[in-house]
């Protein structure tokens, strides 16, 4: 997936007519903990707190242009996506129903409601809520905001794009990428190809939602069942075809990482950073953990994707409950 240095440019307008460029840091605890120089791009800064409030600002952008009609919309998450497609859809003011399934986020939840989201619970995990908002769609008559897409991926692009370019003189030798359905490491293969860096892509999933480690390494489509307690943003069943095309074909490797692995490294972004990490946030720091012995020396790179994660769970993770 690519754009043209235009299409750059205008997600970058679009998306800063709303939120500042986040920062990425090079934190010396996290050095001295991983024996490595640890940039980390700090997507929990956006005004949703996390990455994906730029691909939403993009998506309604052209969807205003090229389909003004559209007055409701609707959407399936696990909590960062109907963030973003609320906020984008009040900046236009449109309508949106996004379908969460029961038992999700309790604060996502409450910061949808909060942007004006009409609020459906379905089903036990992401893809049963995903079929629902489908079926309503079909009745009702909406336009359904799809989880994976090029104008999503453009705009989530934005957030790589200001990574290599604050490192252009000093590149990191890979970069971690959390994959939950695929839109933000089509993203950071698309900036890094956009800015001409060499830097290696890893993608990181969920031990226990392995549908794109399966796929990755099987060539084609696999699904596998969903059971992380921790990293709702990567309970993935069912992997979209066209994001995996582009995780195998741009990925140096696919790791999984067990919810333990995400705890500790929660943990660690908080006591090292005094950053908030949600589990899928804290998923690349974890993966760089897990082969720090590999990046001894090196520079490297971690995406905090998000920071949404309900208070009495963080509190049960930095307890080590």
């Amino acid at each position: 997936m690519r754009f043209t240095r235009e299409e750059i440019a205008a997600a970058r307008r679009t998306v800063y007519a709303a939120m500042p460029p986040t920062p990425q840091y090079a934190w010396p605890l996290l050095a001295g903990r991983l024996g490595c120089t640890v940039w980390a791009k700090h997507e929990n800064h956006t005004p949703a707190g996390a990455f994906k409030l730029r691909g939403g600002l993009t998506y309604f952008e052209t969807l205003a242009r090229e389909e003004p009609e559209v007055r409701h919309v609707i959407s399936a998450t696990r909590g960062n996506h109907g963030q973003s497609v609320g906020f984008a859809a009040r900046r236009h003011g449109l309508m949106a129903t996004i379908v969460v399934p029961h038992g999700n986020s309790v604060e996502k939840n409450a910061a949808m409601r909060a942007l004006g989201v009409t609020l459906v619970e379905y089903g036990d995990e992401f893809q049963t809520a995903s079929e629902h908002a489908a079926r309503l769609a079909e009745r009702d008559g909406l336009h359904r905001v799809p989880s994976f897409h090029r104008e999503l991926v453009r705009g989530v692009a934005t957030a790589y794009v200001e990574f290599f370019e604050a490192l252009a003189d000093a590149p990191p030798e890979v970069l971690f990428v959390p994959i939950g359905l695929g839109s933000g490491f089509a993203a950071a293969a698309a900036a890094r190809a956009h800015c001409g860096v060499r830097t290696r892509l890893v993608g990181v999933v969920s031990a226990h939602a392995t549908a794109y480690l399966d796929s990755f390494r099987a060539g084609s489509v696999r699904e596998a069942p969903v059971s992380t307690r921790l990293a709702d943003g990567m309970a993935c069943r069912t992997p979209v075809p066209e994001a995996l095309k582009v995780i195998r074909r741009e990925a140096d490797e696919v790791v999984a990482v067990s919810d333990e692995e995400v705890a500790a490294a929660m943990r660690a972004l908080f006591t090292d950073t005094h950053n908030v990490a949600e589990g899928a946030g804290a998923a690349a720091l974890a993966a760089a953990t897990q082969q720090r012995a590999r990046w001894r020396g090196k520079t490297i790179g971690i995406a905090l994707t998000g920071g949404n994660v309900d208070a009495a769970m963080f509190a049960g993770v930095l307890s080590g409950a």
